[in-house]
């Protein structure tokens, strides 16, 4: 129970409240919380009543000054014991753009109102997909800063972000994905262009991301051992990451779910290739056996160490030049590809989904929910072929 009094003092006299709040694990003291300044009997009790519930409903949140960069660090060291290197690092580029909003600010006084105005702000600068990767990372922040108690609300909850923004220009450009994978006319052309034309290994690199829809990572991180030659198979159980992209400095890590851990089947033209890759690079390693650091790679350089993905771009780039395409693809391109070929070969979406290594199948639709050009022009043609009668009918 509060215990209200009446104090005096230059202005007059003022009222205050003493509550009981527990007792120190440490030390066995009971604590008891005042505060003081009310301008009447009535006020106090009221504010009593109130610090009263919170207590008793474990509401209460202890007055602190800790600044929201102090509850970044603190978070990034609790979230750095399960996550991702990569995504770690994800979450801290992310975070860098609130930290240098609210860095120095007590984490308490950090508002719903002020933190929208920042995203509104910041979605003036970036895109809808970044300013949601900087929502979610913000928003990690806050629910860690409220399981400690340091905060009574969650300011990133129920904020308004920004929706992707379309313009004319893009809508008169045609469907942007199309520009996101290549049709099976632009693949065999572009494979065509890299037998003949392709540089060391790009054959084998394209084609089986092409043919497979590894991501670029996985790929890089096969092995010899991932491959059974005779059940013409291959497993995804790593993946490579290298943000600085020195060869040596790189690492393997965990594929992106449990999902992508996966074993699938492989085309015999890519086992083919493989074969042969092997055999050359066997006598690379003879021919520089005094500096080769063999580790398994098959995607490996003249020292063994992997490819690194910007290599693989630039590659990918230099190839692209010396074809009809003109299109914005990159090496993750081809897993659209891989995936929209799959669609047009009547693949069921779970099969599809196993392949890719997605956990979550509404990924695979969501991704993937738009067809090719073929086969919507297939859509149409059936339709048009269910309607015949109908539509003779109405023509006559």
């Amino acid at each position: 129970m509060a215990r209200i009094y009446k104090k005096k003092n230059k202005k007059g006299i003022s009222w205050g409240y003493r509550v009981y709040v527990g007792t120190d694990p440490i030390t066995g003291k009971d604590i008891r919380k005042s505060k003081e300044g009310f301008s009447t009997q009535k006020d106090a009790k009221l504010a009593a009543a109130l610090f009263e519930r919170q207590i008793h409903q474990n509401e209460y949140i202890q007055p602190s000054k800790m600044l929201f960069e102090e509850v970044c660090n603190d978070w990034e060291r609790h979230y750095s014991q399960d996550a991702k290197e990569s995504s770690l690092r994800a979450r801290r580029i992310a975070l860098k753009h609130i930290i240098k909003e609210y860095g120095q600010i007590p984490i308490q006084k950090i508002t719903k109102k002020s933190y929208q105005d920042t995203i509104d702000k910041l979605s003036n600068q970036f895109s809808s997909n970044y300013i949601s990767s900087i929502h979610t990372s913000a928003n990690m922040v806050f629910e860690y800063a409220s399981s400690l108690k340091l905060i009574s609300e969650i300011p990133t909850k129920e904020i308004k972000l920004p929706k992707k923004k379309i313009n004319v220009s893009d809508l008169e450009k045609g469907d942007s994905l199309f520009d996101k994978f290549l049709e099976k006319e632009e693949l065999e052309e572009f494979l065509t262009v890299t037998k003949n034309d392709g540089l060391e290994g790009d054959l084998l690199a394209f084609t089986m991301l092409a043919y497979t829809g590894l991501r670029i990572g996985e790929m890089i991180a096969l092995k010899w051992s991932d491959i059974d030659f005779e059940n013409h198979t291959l497993r995804v159980i790593k993946t490579y990451y290298n943000p600085t992209n020195n060869k040596s400095k790189f690492k393997l890590l965990t594929p992106k779910t449990l999902g992508s851990i996966r074993t699938i089947t492989i085309d015999i033209l890519v086992v083919n290739l493989l074969e042969k890759h092997k055999k050359e690079q066997a006598k690379i390693m003879k021919d520089k056996k005094h500096f080769y650091n063999d580790n398994g790679f098959i995607f490996a350089n003249n020292e063994g160490y992997p490819k690194t993905i910007k290599h693989l771009s630039i590659r990918m780039q230099r190839i692209l030049k010396k074809t009809t395409i003109n299109k914005q693809v990159t090496p993750h391109s081809f897993r659209h590809t891989h995936t929209s070929l799959l669609i047009e070969a009547n693949v069921h979406i779970k099969e599809i989904q196993e392949r890719l290594g997605h956990s979550d199948i509404n990924t695979t639709m969501d991704i993937y929910a738009h067809m090719t050009k073929n086969i919507k022009k297939e859509a149409s043609n059936r339709f048009c072929n269910l309607m015949k009668d109908l539509s003779l009918h109405l023509i006559d």
